[in-house]
């Protein structure tokens, strides 16, 4: 089998659960993303991009309590796994070696 590769946005999530670590849930994720990154996003596009990722093994759920405030309801919490870690490590590193190419230009 060949190597997985994310999207933008797969990235994106997969650094937020890794970020929120026991508070990464969907409308956690959603919120965080629109409050750093003044970006639009819709909870169920976050959503479907969870249940990917889940499927390629990079983050797995838990049913977290039920609260009030959710009318009883319980969470879906994520949380990233060693294949997930690895991933976000090796894109960074891929990112940084590109950023690298670009010549340092002197602004006068």
């Amino acid at each position: 089998m060949g190597k997985e590769f994310l999207g933008e946005f797969e990235e994106l999530v997969l650094t937020m659960v890794a970020a929120l670590q026991e508070d990464a849930y969907g409308a956690a994720i959603t919120e965080e993303i629109e409050s750093r990154l003044k970006r639009d996003v819709n909870l169920s596009a976050v959503h479907v991009t969870l249940y990917r990722l889940e499927d390629k093994g990079y983050v797995k759920s838990k049913l977290g309590g039920e609260t009030k405030e959710r009318g009883g309801r319980r969470k879906r919490i994520y949380t990233v796994t060693n294949s997930g870690m690895a991933t976000l490590r090796a894109m960074k590193e891929a990112r940084v070696d590109l950023w690298k190419l670009i010549p340092q230009l002197k602004f006068v």
